[in-house]
């Protein structure tokens, strides 16, 4: 099989933990940049990394990578590249996204304009007709420019990775499954021990924590674009990737993981979310006030996104709420608490500074990851707690 090179992007602040999914995988990391990662591998490699990488939103297949500072050069390298070796005759291809950053060339709609007539020139001239009816598989490209620098790539994925196909229901403002299973796996949280989400929402977090729990893929029950481009993947290699996931799966896996909202609706939901998940028998979920929150057991995780006051009544609440919050925490002394927030005085309600902080890019939104690292646990208790050391923290 032939050797590519495939791009995944992912929320910023978090490319350490796709490098390590990729890793895992068995494939090698080529290149790590701000909110994407690249690396190698074949037409097996595009079916197990869309059915398998929890926090990625694509993959992409790269078909070319070149210095432009005009549109002529623009066009001439893409016509460059040997386009009949990705797109058949009858392709429907268009430059579903194009976006510029530091660079001369900064209109996204005259970059996705000269692209495709730089395709349909080379197309042209390998195929020998003049026009393309585009009545077959659909083959979308993202363009992106970082001074001057261009990339190209083919959107294997299709709809968002995040789309994992259980939520149908989701509250206010969702965290995305993607950026869910990336703090997840940015802790030192085990599927043996107990993790517990005091604003659970929609169930984003429990949902993912669980199939990361039971190894169920996240692709494992979704389509993806690629599968119709018969001409670069035989069908045989996604029935394979995907019986592969399927063996993975153990849903025995014993879990103590809990989702508690104050919104009664949303954790019916959360409910019916997990169900779809395949997770529910793995998840207790339950309408409680974040004063109420306690746990009879010393050690343990919180792994949390609170709310943050996207409108200015909400605003006025928030501080209010976040020293609930702290208290609540407080009754926890021995747990390890993450909490991703926008609210720029979450320290400060909490009542105590993070032991660490990252700063991660929900979309457009900055935020920030604050982590407050709990003792470890005697020997003993290991199943109860946190069995890794601060100094061995994942992501760092």
């Amino acid at each position: 099989m032939e050797l590519y090179e495939f791009i995944s992007p992912c929320h910023f602040g978090m490319e350490a933990v796709l490098k390590r999914e990729i890793y895992d995988l068995g494939y090698d990391v080529v290149r790590v940049e701000d909110g994407r990662v690249t690396f190698a591998g074949d037409e097996e490699t595009l079916c197990r990394a869309n059915i398998n990488l929890r926090t990625t939103e694509r993959v992409l297949l790269k078909a070319g990578e070149f210095h432009a500072e005009t549109f002529d050069e623009l066009f001439e390298s893409v016509r460059a590249i040997p386009w009949e070796k990705y797109l058949p005759v009858d392709a429907r291809f268009w430059v579903a996204k194009a976006s510029s950053v530091k660079s001369r060339l900064f209109s996204p709609s005259d970059i996705q304009s000269i692209v495709k007539k730089a395709i349909v020139e080379r197309m042209k001239e390998h195929y020998g007709i003049s026009w393309f009816e585009e009545t077959g598989a659909s083959y979308p490209l993202r363009v992106f420019l970082n001074k001057d620098e261009v990339t190209v790539g083919l959107d294997t994925s299709g709809e968002s990775l995040h789309k994992r196909g259980y939520r149908l229901l989701s509250s206010k403002a969702p965290l995305t499954e993607t950026l869910a299973a990336a703090i997840i796996l940015l802790t030192p949280w085990k599927a043996d021990r107990i993790l517990m989400d005091p604003f659970c929402g929609s169930g984003t977090i429990p949902i993912e924590a669980a199939m990361i729990a039971a190894r169920i893929a996240p692709g494992m029950h979704r389509e993806f674009l690629a599968q119709s481009w018969t001409n670069l993947v035989d069908p045989k290699l996604w029935r394979d990737a995907f019986a592969e996931a399927e063996d993975e799966v153990d849903t025995s896996v014993k879990t103590r993981i809990q989702g508690f909202d104050i919104d009664g609706d949303i954790v019916r939901a959360a409910r019916d979310n997990a169900q779809r998940a395949g997770v529910d028998g793995l998840i207790h979920f339950q309408q409680r006030d974040i004063w109420d929150l306690s746990h009879p057991k010393k050690y343990g995780f919180v792994i949390t996104n609170p709310p943050y006051g996207e409108r200015m009544e909400e605003k006025e609440s928030l501080p209010e709420l976040y020293r609930e919050m702290g208290e609540a925490f407080g009754r926890l002394d021995c747990w390890s608490e993450y909490i991703l927030s926008a609210y720029e005085d979450t320290e400060r309600c909490l009542g105590k500074k993070a032991d660490k902080k990252r700063k991660i890019y929900n979309g457009m939104l900055r935020s920030t990851l604050y982590q407050y690292l709990g003792p470890k646990p005697p020997k003993r208790g290991g199943t109860d707690g946190e069995a890794a050391s601060r100094a061995g923290e994942r992501g760092e």
